[in-house]
C-alpha cells in the first residue's frame, strides 16, 4: 500500500513570512501571510484550500483556530502534535486523504513569534511541563531540551571518538550556507573556534551549537499529482515518507548515538524506491549540531560512528561533497520553536531551482528528516522532481 502512493501527491506551492523578528504581528497573522503567499505560489485561492493540515506549542485545538481565521472549512483536518517533525509527519495523512478522494487541496502550516511575542519561552516551558510532565525528568529541573541533545553529544563523543572540532563543523557549514542566503538570520563569518568558544550551554554544547531562536511561519500546499501538472509552478512530488516514534523523555532512549530516523529512513526510502546515495540534497532538522551528525548516520549516508569524520573539512558545506541545510538550517536561517516546515519549503525551492545563489545544480531527488521533543519523533521525507516518477 505505501509503495503505490509514490508520487501520486505533489507539493505545488511553499510560502513563509515573519522570518526571524515578526513584532507587531501575532503567530496567527504571520502564518495567515505564510498560508496566502504559498496559494499564491500555487496559482490557487484560499478558497479552493479544502484540507488542513497545523499545529502549535501553545494550543491544543490550533486546527480549529486557523480555519476559523482563514475562513475556510476543511473536509480533512490534521492536527497532529509530535513536535518539530510534525509538518513532514503531516504529508502522509494529506497523501492517503487526497488519494481517496476525500478533499483536493491541503494546506500545511505552522507560525510562531516565539522571539516577540507576548507568551514568552518561560511561559511556554512552564506550560509544557504542566501539560507534559516527563516524571523521570521534570522533578530535577532540567533546562530542557539542551541537556537532552548534550547527553546523545556526550555520548557519540565517548561511544565513537567524534571530537568537539566536529560538532563545530556542523555550525559552520550551516553558516556558510546562510552567508549564501538573503533571508537567513545570521550571516556574519563564522569558525570553529569560534563555535567551540562560544558561551557553554550544557557541555559539550555551546551557544553555536544550538538553534536560533527567531519568529516565523511557513506553509506548503498539496495536491494529487494529476493537477500539479496545470498549476503555476513545477510540482515536487513526495516519493515517500515515514514516521516513527521510541520514546518521549531523552532517558527512555535505548541507545543515546541511535535516533528513530533509523527506523523512519528506512521505510520512506523503501516507499521511494531509493537509497542515500540518491539523495541530491538533504535537509536535516539541525536543532543541535548533533542532530545532523545522527542523522547523517541513521539514515544510511555514512556507517553508525562515522558522522563526526564525515562532516570534517566542509564536507556538508557549499563545495563539499554533500549539500546539507542549504538556507543555513535552524543554526542559522531560522527556528521559530519548530522548525520542520522549513526544511520541506527549502527542499521544494532546491528541487525547482530557485535557490540562488546557493542553488545546488542538477537537484533531483531530496531527503528532509524532521526532528521532534529530544530526538524523540522522526519523519523523514523523500522528495523528487517529475522525472523521478
Amino acid at each position: 500500500m505505501a509503495r503505490a502512493l509514490r508520487g501520486k501527491t505533489a507539493i505545488v506551492g511553499v510560502g513563509h513570512a515573519g522570518f526571524g523578528d515578526a513584532s507587531g504581528f501575532t503567530e496567527m497573522e504571520i502564518l495567515t501571510q505564510a498560508a496566502l503567499a504559498a496559494c499564491a505560489d500555487a496559482g490557487i485561492s484560499l478558497r479552493e484550500i479544502d484540507g488542513l493540515a497545523t499545529c502549535s506549542v501553545t494550543s491544543g485545538m490550533w486546527g480549529m483556530a486557523v480555519a476559523e481565521s482563514l475562513a475556510i472549512r476543511p473536509k480533512f483536518l490534521d492536527s497532529t502534535m509530535i513536535g518539530g517533525s510534525s509538518f513532514v509527519e503531516h504529508l502522509l495523512p494529506a497523501m492517503l486523504a487526497l488519494d481517496a478522494g476525500l478533499c483536493n487541496a491541503v494546506l500545511v502550516c505552522y507560525g510562531s513569534t516565539q522571539r516577540s511575542g507576548t507568551v514568552n519561552r518561560a511561559a511556554i516551558a512552564s506550560a509544557r511541563k504542566l501539560l507534559d510532565a516527563q516524571p523521570y525528568e521534570h522533578p530535577y529541573g532540567p533546562a530542557a531540551p539542551a541537556p537532552s541533545y548534550a547527553l546523545a553529544a556526550a555520548r557519540h563523543m565517548h561511544q565513537y571518538g567524534s571530537t568537539r572540532e566536529q560538532l563545530a563543523e556542523v555550525a559552520v557549514a550551516a553558516r556558510r550556507w546562510a552567508m549564501l542566503n538573503p533571508e537567513a538570520q545570521m550571516r556574519d563569518p563564522l569558525t570553529i573556534e569560534d563555535v567551540i568558544g562560544a558561551r557553554m550551554v550544557a557541555d559539550p554544547l555551546t551557544v553555536r551549537d544550538c538553534c536560533l531562536v527567531t519568529d516565523g511561519a511557513g506553509a506548503f500546499v498539496l495536491t494529487r499529482a494529476d493537477r500539479a501538472r496545470d498549476l503555476a509552478k513545477p510540482p515536487v512530488h513526495v516519493l515517500g515518507n515515514a514516521t516513527a516514534i521510541w520514546h518521549r523523555q531523552i532517558s527512555s532512549l535505548p541507545d543515546l548515538t541511535v535516533t528513530a530516523a533509523s527506523e523512519s529512513g528506512a521505510r520512506a526510502f523503501e516507499m521511494a524506491g531509493i537509497t542515500a546515495k540518491d539523495a541530491d540534497v538533504v535537509q536535516l532538522y539541525d536543532a543541535f549540531t548533533i542532530n545532523t551528525i545522527l542523522f547523517l548516520e541513521d539514515l544510511g549516508f555514512c556507517p553508525k560512528g562515522e558522522g563526526g569524520r564525515f562532516v570534517a573539512d566542509g564536507a556538508i558545506a557549499p563545495g563539499g561533497r554533500l549539500p546539507v541545510n542549504t538556507n543555513g538550517g535552524g543554526l542559522s536561517c531560522v527556528h521559530p520553536g519548530m522548525y520542520g516546515i522549513f526544511i520541506m519549503i527549502e527542499a521544494v525551492r532546491q528541487l525547482r531551482g530557485e535557490c540562488g545563489a546557493r542553488q545546488v545544480n542538477g537537484a533531483r531527488i531530496a531527503v528532509v528528516n524532521g526532528n521532534g521533543g529530544v530526538l524523540s519523533s522522526q519523519s523523514t521525507a523523500v522528495l523528487g522532481t517529475a522525472d523521478t516518477l
